[in-house]
């Protein structure tokens, strides 16, 4: 070999060794870039990556809901108005099923097919909702007596448990509207509240349950259980410590008197319409009817009450309705005493002002009827026999105080009075749903009357309780409580106090409000609404031992037979009981309104009838205003 080529061969060799010492070190680089991607990956699903974890722990264990009592309700007196039902939910656990086991007798035992009891067994096991390791619902809601024959073959059956749950009862049939009912949660629900709700729960939907659910619910508890490998439960976790128990809900003390609550529903059969009935001296509601309604224990949770709930909303007597609170009513001849009040405060009026009334009031170029009475020399004789020429007059006086041709003014005064009543807005009871009624604005009137063309003739029928005005039950009622307490109210509240506990219901319900009235213009409306009863529109509310006062109303139905109304209270001092009575269709106040409401007073008064009022009692609750045309 030549010198020189043997010098070549040097050089191709070490160039060799040069480029494979680069790839050597390329490829350590590599490797290295590689560990460290894959011990980074490691730590990531280890220590950062919570969703490993979690798949870990449910492996490994099972969390079990404890579900916590729902809280009670019990009236004035201490008598259950709501109390708890168990219900079983059956679980399953997807791979611990034998699948050599015979389900023919599960099947007889839940009243299902075959194909039912596959269809509730497959699952979507790709969703994150359900997994083959934990329990799910197999079937729900399973009545008391199919639990007690699942308790005695179960344990044929692996795979299968039960899970404890209440639902609620009603130890009587009244107070549906009032009580409300539970529900399961639908899926807004649950995301509006993901740490308190999940699929299968239950909430307050209407009445009490839904207005205090916050209370009633209380808290759910947590049972952790440690799983083998084929998820069977080994025992608790680290010895339970992990665990929390169910908090039971607050039990609520109503102001309903459970006994008034009862007769006043037995009055109102076979009709439409609604009664409240307040403690003055508290606000506190006694009854709250609304007719017709319905036995509670229709719609307990259970398998029957989806068609009988479509079946009650179908009725075209709407018993689902809540009258007391949803219905906005034509408040008529009840509006009188409150005009009254708002005459002489403007002082555009007295007590002792008469006014001539020969059986009609002329209005511009029409006559506005009245009944035949009197002379109404006076504000109390103008109430004893409900003049409308009296209180037409009164109200065109207070509207026209800065001129006939600026009512504005004048309505805008007296619609701030009317909101000091509580009236045109929600009264703020402690009731879902409470409407606001309807309070006449200058701005309607605008609305209904361009370029102003309005004046006190044209309005003039809110004077008496008719045209656009409207208010709800309860706020009548309330306006009886007013005049009760001579001139303050506290507002409407059905829970009175939380059973064994700190927890005060809201300041708002323990603060009175003073109506801005003189104390001293009380006195001639709470006279003239004692003759009203004694020898008025109202004598069959004329009760002997209980000097009630009240106003009667008739409200001009456009639709069919005028409405029946009366707001009264009783005694005449140191009143016990306000109440409002409306009664749809049904004509004169003083008919069926009236009566009504005096057989409450005395019921809740005296305890009982009257021997020679009777007969009275059986005319109101034989008296059908629904089939009746």
């Amino acid at each position: 070999m030549l010198p020189n080529e043997h010098g070549r061969i040097n050089v191709s060799i070490q160039r060799m060794s040069e480029i494979y010492n680069g790839r050597q070190y390329i490829i350590r680089i590599v490797f290295m870039i590689a560990a460290l991607f894959l011990i980074g990956k490691t730590m990531h699903l280890q220590i950062f990556d919570q969703s490993i974890k979690d798949r870990a722990r449910t492996s490994a264990i099972q969390k079990k809901v404890l579900y916590p009592s729902r809280g009670l309700i019990y009236d004035r007196h201490g008598e259950l108005m709501i109390y708890n039902d168990p219900i079983y939910d059956l679980m399953v656990t997807y791979n611990q099923l034998d699948p050599d086991m015979d389900t023919s007798y599960l099947c007889e035992i839940l009243d299902i097919e075959k194909d039912q009891f596959i269809e509730n067994i497959e699952k979507n096991w790709k969703s994150p909702r359900y997994s083959k390791a934990v329990p799910f619902i197999f079937q729900k809601k399973i009545p008391t007596e199919t639990y007690a024959k699942l308790q005695e073959s179960l344990y044929e059956y692996p795979g299968f448990s039960i899970q404890l749950r209440v639902i609620r009862g009603y130890p009587d049939t009244i107070g549906a509207h009032l009580l409300g009912y539970i529900s399961e949660v639908n899926r807004k629900q649950i995301d509006n509240n993901k740490d308190i709700y999940a699929l299968g729960d239950y909430i307050g939907s209407t009445g009490l349950e839904g207005t205090y659910e916050e209370y009633l619910r209380g808290k759910k508890g947590m049972e952790y259980l440690l799983k083998d490998n084929l998820g069977r439960v080994v025992g608790p976790y680290l010895e339970g410590a992990l665990d929390s128990m169910a908090v039971s809900g607050k039990n609520l003390i109503t102001g309903i008197d459970q006994e008034l609550q009862r007769y006043a529903e037995s009055l109102m059969q076979n009709k439409l319409g609604s009664i409240v009935a307040i403690e003055p001296a508290t606000g506190e509601i006694l009854a709250m009817v609304s007719a017709p309604t319905y036995n509670p224990n229709l719609l307990v949770v259970n398998n029957k009450r989806g068609k009988i709930y479509q079946e009650m909303q179908s009725d075209s007597l709407k018993p689902l309705y809540n009258r007391t609170v949803l219905a906005k009513y034509p408040p008529g001849s009840l509006f009188k005493p409150i005009v009254g009040l708002i005459g002489m405060q403007e002082e555009v009026w007295n007590a002792n002002q008469g006014f001539g009334c020969g059986g009609s009031y002329l209005n511009v170029n029409h006559y506005m009827g009245c009944h035949q009475h009197e002379h109404p020399r006076n504000m109390q004789v103008a109430l004893q026999h409900s003049c409308n020429s009296y209180f037409l007059a009164l109200f065109r006086e207070i509207i026209d105080k800065e001129g006939y041709h600026n009512p504005r003014e004048g309505l805008d005064r007296f619609n701030a009075y009317l909101e000091a009543f509580g009236l045109g807005n929600p009264l703020g009871m402690d009731f879902n749903g409470e409407k606001h009624g309807n309070l006449p604005t200058s701005a309607l009137y605008d609305r209904m009357y361009p370029n102003g063309r309005w004046r006190s003739p044209t309005i003039i029928s809110v004077g008496i309780g008719q045209g656009e005005i409207e208010l709800t039950t309860p706020q009548m009622a309330n306006l009886a409580a007013i005049l009760a307490n001579r001139g303050y109210y506290f507002r409407p509240h059905i829970v009175k106090e939380f059973e064994n506990d700190t927890t005060q219901i809201d300041l708002k319900y323990r603060t009175p409000i003073t109506i801005p009235i003189d104390p001293i213009h009380y006195d001639p409306i709470v006279d003239g609404m004692e003759r009203v009863v004694s020898m008025g529109t109202a004598y069959k509310a004329y009760t002997p031992g209980i000097t009630v006062c009240g106003k009667t109303g008739t409200a001009e139905n456009p639709h069919g037979k005028d409405h029946s109304i009366f707001y009264g209270f009783a005694p005449k001092e140191q009143p016990q009981i306000a109440i409002a009575v409306y009664l749809e269709n049904a004509g004169f106040g003083g008919t069926f309104a009236a009566p009504i409401a005096s057989l409450m007073i005395e019921k809740y008064i005296k305890g009982e009838i009257n021997p020679n009022r009777k007969y009275l009692e059986q005319q109101m609750m034989d008296a059908d205003l629904i089939s009746v045309p």
